[in-house]
């Protein structure tokens, strides 16, 4: 009996929820349906009775003599200033009746004639209301008011401006149609010019024609369109209801029966031939497909259960993930060094070995501008998948925030906010983040909670850098973090890691250390960044031995070089430049105390490629050339020219050297001058980049 009522509860719910499903689905199509068609039939009539409104101002404008109505205007404004106040108060009938007078006698046959044909045009075309107004700024003065009723306004009536007539730009040029409701009810107005023999505005005509009737007519409209709409949606609906619980209900109630048949014969151990594998369903759709299915995992399962290989490709599936998902979380850290090969300011390295298949540690860097490079370690609370997936969120909350300007406290600041909405598991961030201007060598660091960072004076020893810290990242709202500055001079350098490095532990349970640490930064050979984290690697190796490691192990190096010193001189590609060349040359090589034997390789040097590009690189045509010297602060005393231009593609360093072996005569003609300036030359190299031929030389000046 339980089980009968807890199947009716089943179905009575499935079918209480497609009913909810199917009507909300009828109301949503019945309120686009009406409002579309109700909106094109308003729209409609908006149209024709804007254009109606226009096109009678237009008529009654053309009707009338503008000369008469700027007179009429000019001299009704002679009258006086008119007191709408005084005119309207009844019990002061002395005004009214002195300023009508006056009003009257300046109308002439001429002025009855005009009011008779707007009493025409609006009788023969049903006008509510029809009038010509001058507009004075905010205020307009009635010249004609074809209206027979009381409210008639008088020659020389104002009233103030408001509503579109004010907003208008050029009221003066006409006012639009438009469509209002007030007192006066529903009105379509619009006001078209009387202009004179020159084009010039006098006067407004304006058209009052009422939408009350058409307003109820929408009204009708609407209403019998809802009902009618919503009599169809209650038969279709009806009709959807009945086909659905007779193709769908029935055949799931069915399904649902069989399965639960089926999980009761396979906790009793049961072999016989269970519901679903006797369950026929013949709807010819996706019904038919899901019993299809169901039976098919039935055989599955009990396959699975009788095969216990199954459990194990599993885990082997599982385990294989765990490799992408290692893959992955490698690919998102940057890891092509050199990073920046055209940048010669500085030089980095980094590496990241995660404990598990994937870990919580991570390190960025990235050119947040031209002169500004951002370094970043961080190391997430936890380990495993859920500390991986939180680092993912923090670094690209990180970059982003930095690449928006921001400096190292407001970063960390704006991350927190965010990384602590939702977080229910409760984990967080150390961080320790630099800003760095490549040009001076100046930085900016925050540091959150993060281990101290190294640093290594040029010809002197790392060293830690000891200062309080902010708290960790996600800890709580609300923090506010510290900031420092410090400057790097060329051959400085900087060493930033995870407590993966001090806290690695041998077989006996003894920890790294930062004294190990610093011993092996300056105990390495190779002073690169890439040498100096090989070095600390080796030495953490040797000291863990075979114990397993507990925790990611990263490390970053940053070597500054010095802002480079760059000269660049543009011109024609042509022979007769070549003296400008080498003056620029020569001065650049004065200034750097160049040796005169040196500078005289130089210069044949810089001849025979200059001369070169001249003659070959764009002929018969003519273009330019640009010569760029660069110096590195870090290494005064080598310099390397390029030269760039635009011409054909040529590699001058792929032909074979000439053989000197051989006499003068038996030699091929060509090589000799790009042979000589190899062999004078400590580098030179070619690339063709950009739709340019890039040459560049070097030479050491001892």
């Amino acid at each position: 009996m339980a089980q009968m009522k807890k199947k009716k509860f089943r179905v009575v719910s499935l079918r209480f929820k497609t009913v909810v499903v199917i009507i909300l689905a009828a109301l949503v199509l019945s309120a686009i349906a009406v409002t579309i068609s109700y909106r094109v039939y308003s729209d409609t009539m908006d149209s024709h009775y804007k254009k109606l409104t226009s096109n009678l101002a237009k008529t009654a404008a053309s009707q009338l003599d503008p000369d008469a109505l700027l007179y009429y205007y000019n001299a009704v404004k002679q009258i006086g200033e008119y007191d709408e106040d005084k005119y309207s108060d009844k019990e002061n009938t002395e005004y009214r009746i002195e300023y009508d007078a006056k009003a009257n006698a300046l109308k002439d046959a001429d002025y009855y004639r005009m009011l008779s044909i707007l009493f025409d045009i609006k009788d023969s075309n049903d006008i509510t209301y029809l009038y010509v107004q001058k507009l004075d700024g905010d205020w307009c003065t009635y010249i004609l008011d074809a209206d027979r009723s009381s409210e008639q306004c008088q020659l020389g009536t104002t009233h103030k401006v408001s509503g579109p007539t004010k907003e208008t730009k050029n009221p003066e040029e006409g006012i639009p149609a438009f469509i209002t409701n007030d007192s006066y009810g529903w009105l379509c107005t619009s006001m078209e010019p009387v202009r004179d023999k020159a084009g010039n505005p006098v006067a407004l005509v304006g058209v009052d024609i009422s939408m009350d009737e058409i307003m109820q007519d929408r009204a009708d409209y609407l209403r019998n369109v809802l009902i009618f709409i919503g009599i169809a949606a209650v038969i279709i609906t009806a009709g959807i209801l009945f086909g659905i619980a007779k193709v769908l209900i029935k055949p799931i109630n069915m399904l649902t029966d069989a399965a639960r048949s089926f999980v009761q014969d396979r906790s009793n151990e049961q072999k016989t031939d269970s519901a679903i594998s006797k369950l026929k369903i013949r709807t010819g759709d996706e019904v038919e497909t899901l019993c299809d299915s169901v039976k098919q995992m039935e055989r599955d399962i009990n396959n699975y259960i009788t095969h216990l290989t199954a459990v194990t490709a599993e885990k082997e599936r599982i385990g294989a993930e765990l490799n992408v998902a290692t893959q992955i979380q490698a690919d998102m850290l940057p890891r092509i060094f050199p990073a920046f090969p055209d940048r010669k300011e500085f030089d980095l390295y980094a590496s990241m070995n995660p404990a598990k298949e994937v870990g919580g540690d991570f390190y960025d860097f990235f050119l947040v501008d031209d002169d500004h490079i951002a370094l970043v370690m961080a190391d997430v609370s936890g380990k495993g998948v859920p500390a991986a997936l939180f680092m993912v969120i923090a670094k690209t909350l990180i970059k982003n925030r930095a690449q928006l300007g921001e400096s190292p406290a407001e970063i960390l600041k704006n991350v927190n906010e965010q990384l602590c909405e939702g977080n229910e598991a409760e984990l967080f961030v150390t961080v320790w983040l630099a800003v760095i201007e490549l040009s001076t060598g100046k930085g900016v660091a925050a540091n959150a909670g993060h281990e101290h960072p190294v640093i290594c004076r040029a010809d002197g020893q790392f060293e830690l850098v000891v200062y309080r810290h902010s708290p960790a990242v996600a800890t709580m709202n609300g923090i506010r973090f510290k900031e420092h500055t410090f400057e790097l001079n060329p051959g400085d350098r900087l060493f930033v890691y995870t407590d993966g490095v001090p806290e690695a532990t041998n077989a006996n349970n003894e920890l790294f250390g930062a004294e190990r640490m610093l011993a092996a930064l300056n105990g390495s050979e190779d002073g690169s960044p890439e040498g100096i984290l090989r070095s600390v690697r080796e030495a953490i190796d040797g000291f863990v031995g075979d114990a397993p490691q507990f925790d990611d192990i990263t490390m970053m190096g940053f070597c500054y070089n010095g802002a480079q010193v760059v000269k660049e001189i543009k011109l024609d590609a042509e022979v007769e430049n070549l003296e400008h060349v080498l003056s620029f040359v020569d001065r650049e090589l004065d200034a750097m105390n160049c040796p005169e034997k040196t500078k005289m390789k130089i210069n044949v040097a810089v001849e025979e490629i200059f001369v070169n590009i001249a003659h070959y690189a764009y002929h018969p045509e003519k273009g330019s050339a640009e010569i760029r010297i660069e110096g590195s602060a870090s290494d005064p005393r080598r310099i390397s020219i390029t030269f760039s231009d635009s011409g054909t593609p040529y590699d001058p360093l792929a032909k074979p050297d000439p053989d000197l072996t051989l006499a003068a005569e038996d030699r091929p003609i060509g090589g000799l001058g790009i042979y000589m300036v190899k062999k004078s030359m400590d580098d030179i190299k070619y690339e063709y980049k950009d739709g340019r031929n890039v040459l560049t030389i070097v030479k050491n000046l001892v």
